[in-house]
């Protein structure tokens, strides 16, 4: 069975560029696949998907791993290192990553499904969860951040999160987006559990509770024959005013398929945030619905960070990290037992 998701949170992070070199991002490969074995050993395999899906955790966890604290390649080196790690490991863990960064965000579907084939399940709940939520970020929240990086997680009995990201061009800004399959009845109507930003402004959030009239207009308008009328200045008329291939595609598509609900008109491929805007304020007119336009710092004093901040990358202390982590988890069972209680004496002396 596929629970419903619910938007566990978002992080907003400064765009910064360059890559991390390959002498950390080996390190950050080895650490990330001690921390989430032992995670999933000492807690299972859905606790470590509800640690991914709190954007404090993932912070912490990037910073934990010597990646610059606060830019924007923290999220996309994370997922690189933490699906380079579990290769390899996913039938013993029962954790599966797939997708990445720009064109490897687009293998999600064929990742899901090549894992699926091998675990003997459905794939069409997963690859959905991970289409449908990358809708909604991208075109159903119009907040001015377009999606670049779409990593999913799942486990063998079908239960995932999702760590994506989109980019501002106006503001030079990162927006992170979490999520976590749990008991929330929709994807459509307030999946999100909590926003983390700094900058706000005007956003057509489609998947407000106060926006379900305009979802159900802008499903019944898109499954009625609406004649739409612009007039340009000029008199004359050009051939690239008719376009009968985006009324092919888009318009009658939408028509034909007479989606039943908001969330089934945003599942119809090429119905996109211009689509989804222009159907709402449409739908304003048309049926008088009114649209709503609504620090894990200290971690990175763990191993330092690749641009030297607070302090450059100590290797030393990092190799001894991933060496104990590694002790812990194949010596024998009295051995792990008192790394492990050592372990959380330390987190609680932390504390």
């Amino acid at each position: 069975m596929i629970c419903m998701p619910r938007h566990t949170g978002f992080a907003s992070l400064p765009l910064h560029g360059g890559k991390a070199p390959a002498w950390l991002f080996g390190r950050m490969v080895r650490l990330s696949r001690e921390i989430v074995v032992y995670l999933a050993g000492e807690f299972g395999p859905r606790e470590v998907l509800r640690r991914l899906s709190d954007p404090f955790w993932f912070q912490a966890f990037g910073c934990v791993l010597g990646f610059d604290w606060h830019s924007s390649g923290l999220t996309t080196t994370v997922c690189g290192a933490l699906k380079e790690g579990l290769r390899g490991t996913e039938r013993e863990l029962g954790l599966y990553v797939a997708g990445g960064k720009g064109a490897t965000s687009r293998k999600t579907p064929s990742e899901i499904t090549a894992a699926c084939e091998r675990l003997g399940r459905d794939p069409e709940p997963l690859v959905y969860a991970s289409r449908i939520s990358a809708k909604v970020d991208n075109s159903a929240v119009q907040d001015g951040y377009q999606l670049y990086h779409h990593s999913f997680v799942f486990t063998g009995e079908g239960k995932w999160c999702i760590v994506q990201q989109g980019m501002s061009d106006e503001t030079s800004m990162a927006r992170r987006y979490h999520w976590l399959a749990d008991s929330v009845q929709s994807y459509v109507n307030e999946p999100h559990a909590a926003v983390c930003c700094d900058a706000t402004g005007e956003t057509l959030n489609l998947v407000a509770a106060e926006n379900a009239g305009v979802r159900d207009a802008s499903a019944r308008l898109a499954g009625e024959k609406t004649a739409l009328l612009e007039m340009p200045r000029r008199h004359w008329v050009r051939d690239a005013d008719i376009n009968p291939k985006y009324l092919e595609k888009i318009l009658l598509q939408t028509y034909e398929r007479q989606p039943e609900d908001f969330e089934a008109l945003l599942a119809i491929p090429g119905v996109g945030a211009k689509t989804l805007r222009a159907l709402a304020l449409t739908a304003g007119l048309v049926y008088g619905t009114k649209a709503s336009f609504r620090d894990p710092a200290r971690y990175s004093f763990a191993h330092g960070g690749k641009d030297g901040t607070p302090f450059p990358v100590d290797r030393a202390t990092y190799d001894k990290t991933i060496e104990v982590l590694h002790q812990a988890l194949n010596k024998a069972n009295v051995a792990r037992t008192e790394k492990v209680h050592a372990l959380r004496r330390l987190a609680a002396l932390q504390r």
